[in-house]
Formats: structure tokens, sequence, C-alpha cells
């Protein structure tokens, strides 16, 4: 989950300013916390403050962590560029593959030891921490299984299974779904099967073994795995069933609410998000398999920059923090966010029946979905390339552009935002 938070300390922001007007590395008053400590720098919601607060007692080293508010990977960007002030150990969100070009900044793991712990993590989640050339520069911490939020009710009132299985087994293909999704609008004219055409496309995405580049950054987002999903949102729009609530807005919230959106595709992390909107609909949700199959939306990695004093001492800190029992009882039972450790997602304590969810024990489904995330490269430049395809489907459903130009619009601006890169 992306979550930015409070403000950074002024202090700190003035080192920062200064560091980048002439600091040439680390030395002499360039460290955030005294000779003997390791600083840790985080962002709001993605580590248990009571768990950092067990670091001293626990493993015996005097750990300084900083809530970052506001931009925390510019703040990051920043430090790193002036090669002062810079944390020993620091969060790198879901977005870790915009940080390979800068590999250099950070330690690689395996150097630590790591390899001897990867067999006790998702494999996909572990290869998304390591470049194309074998370093690892991030440690897994959370991840972002998908599933299928619906409304028993509302299926039920427009004529479609209402049982978690039965709804998996009966929408289990994309195609499935925008059917059933033309079914219910049928039925309910005054509700619509999703928020939006941008998650049919994102999600869609989300679980294809391959994206936007390969490893060697050559453009292949021109192939089936994009063009695939580009169609499924077209279809969505065509057929009438989105409700064109973006998210993360009111109107998606109240669309929740009222009970005037029927379901949504997203990842774990949204059924918090979900309580939080619609908190008058508890009981009445259901998870089941997503359409299409397993994906991944979210998920961030603790890495080690080279800056560090003692990186021994910094990788203990790390491997503790998010070793399987921390990201259950700490992760997943304290904070929400969903292990990367396979043996959490197996332990009984992680079986819970959700009152907003009728009862249900909705981590089965992430559970079977986070084991079957197909391994994908993800490049540096995913983000560049996506906003392309992201911005012209928005045209689509926006403006009424036609797809097929805006399509290709999308491929002519990824061709000038590649060129710009150097990429082509």
């Amino acid at each position: 989950m992306t979550h930015s938070r409070r403000s950074f300390l002024a202090a700190a922001s003035g080192l920062l300013g200064t560091a980048l007007l002439g600091t040439s590395g680390c030395g002499r008053g360039g460290y955030l916390t005294p000779e003997g400590t390791i600083s840790l720098w985080y962002w709001n919601r993605s580590i248990s403050d009571t768990l950092l607060g067990k670091v001293k007692d626990e493993i015996g080293i005097d750990l300084v962590p900083q809530k970052i508010g506001g931009d925390y990977k510019q703040k990051l960007l920043t430090s790193l560029a002036g090669k002062a002030y810079v944390p020993d150990i620091a969060g790198l969100n879901e977005d870790i593959a915009t940080y390979f070009p800068d590999a250099d900044q950070f330690i690689d793991l395996y150097e630590l030891g790591a390899k001897e712990l990867e067999p006790l993590y998702l494999d996909w989640k572990w290869q998304r921490g390591v470049t194309p050339e074998g370093k690892m520069i991030g440690f897994p911490m959370d991840t972002g299984p998908t599933a299928l939020y619906y409304r028993p009710d509302i299926f039920e009132q427009a004529g479609l299974p209402t049982e978690p299985d039965e709804v998996a087994a009966a929408l289990d293909t994309w195609e499935a779904y925008l059917e059933a999704g033309s079914a219910l609008v049928e039925a309910l004219p005054g509700v619509k099967m999703i928020p939006n055409i941008g998650m049919v496309y994102g999600q869609a995405v989300a679980q294809q073994a391959t994206r936007y580049l390969d490893e060697e950054d050559n453009f292949i987002g021109d192939g089936p795995q994009i063009r695939r999903p580009w169609e499924l949102a077209v279809e969505a729009h065509q057929r009438k069933i989105a409700a064109n609530a973006l998210d993360w807005t009111p109107d998606w919230g109240a669309g929740m609410t009222r009970g005037t959106i029927a379901s949504f595709v997203g990842a774990v992390w949204m059924a918090q998000v979900l309580e939080e909107a619609a908190a008058d609909t508890s009981g009445k949700w259901r998870v089941c398999r997503a359409p299409g199959g397993a994906g991944n939306s979210g998920g961030s990695f603790l890495g080690i920059t080279k800056y560090c004093r003692d990186p021994e001492k910094a990788y203990k800190v790390i491997t503790w923090i998010q070793s399987p029992e921390n990201q259950l009882v700490y992760g997943l039972n304290e904070m929400q966010l969903y292990p990367a450790a396979a043996a959490a997602l197996e332990d009984p304590r992680a079986q819970k029946k959700e009152e907003f969810f009728g009862g249900q024990i909705i981590n089965e489904v992430f559970a079977t979905s986070a084991k079957q995330v197909k391994p994908v490269y993800l490049s540096p430049y995913d983000n560049v390339v996506g906003a392309a395809f992201s911005d012209e489907l928005a045209n689509v459903w926006s403006l009424g552009k036609d797809p097929d130009r805006a399509w290709e619009d999308a491929l002519r601006e990824v061709d000038r935002q590649l060129s710009h890169l150097g990429l082509i």
C-alpha cells in the first residue's frame, strides 16, 4: 500500500538541502544518527510501531526509526543524491524496480546471507527485490494479492450466484465476469457491476507473466499481455457496466455504501479501505477468487543503503522485523499488512472470521491468490509506459474517444517517452 502521512523533520530537511550543495559523502557529521545506532526510514502504516519499539530488547540493537511524511520517495532520492544524511535502512515501495538503475546505492543482501532465507518467502515476491543483474536490494515485506469483492445480496437480486465458491466458478474468466455485469445492469438498472474500467485494465495486467518491457528494456507492451486487458476494459465500457467512479474518490465510497456498485477486483488491503468507506454495509460483502486468476497490487521492501556503517547489524534488524512470525503477528494481525512469508499465510492465527464479510475467513482466498501470482519482470520504466495506456483509456470513457485511435495514440506516447529516456 502507498501511504504518505505527516511532515518530514524540519531539521533533517535543512540538512538534506545542505548536503546537495556540496557534501561528497557520508563523512563526519553526515549521518542521521550517532555511532553505534541504526537509522530506519519508513512511512505511516508500513511497519508496526509496536514492533519497532521491541528491537532493542529483542535483538540488542539501538534502532532509530523515523516515520517520513510527505513525498517519501523524493526525500529518499534527495538524500541519496546528496550522499549524506542517508538512512541505514530504507523502506522501498512496490515500484522498487525504479531503484534498479541506482542499485549501486544499496548493499547486496545476498552478500549478507539472504540466500539462506529465500525458501521462507513467496518466490515471486522475493524476485521482485532482485535486479536483472542478480543483486538483491530489497527484502520482502508485505504483498497485495487480489480477489473479487462482491455483494451477494445484489448478485441474488440479479439472478447471479451468491456463494463464494459458486461465484468463483461461474465468473472464472474476465469474459464471464463482463457478461454477468451485463445481466446485472439489465436486471437492476440503478446498479453497475464495477466502479470503473481502469480497474479491469489494471487488474488484468497485474495477472500477466510479462508487462511493458523485457529485462533488456525492449518495449513489448504492444503484445497480447497488454492488448487483451485493454480490450476487456473497452468492452466493459461498451457494455455500460461501469459506474465511472474513480478509486479514492467520494463517488467510489458512495457507490459502495449505497449499493450502486456491486463488485470490484482489488488487493487484500482494499478490505480495510472498503470497511472505512462503507462501514454501514458490514456483513454484506464476500470475497472469492478473481476472474482471470491471481494477481498482485502493492507490497513493500526494506533495503540497506551503501552508506550504512554496520550492514551486518542492519541486516539483523530487517530480517528480524520481517521474520515470518513478526509478519504474522505485527504485520497481518495488527496492521493488516499481508505477509510475504509463506508460513504466515497458513498459520491458524491468520484464519480469522471477518464480521464485515459475513463471518467469512477471507484469508483463505487471499492466501491462495498469493501463492499463485505469476513471477514477472517489472521494469524501472513501467510506471511511465503504463501511464500512457491508462490516460488514453480514460479518454475512451470520459471523452468518447475511439478505442482504436486511443490505442494508437498510447503507443505513440510510449514511443515519445522511451525516446526521451534514451531507450529507443
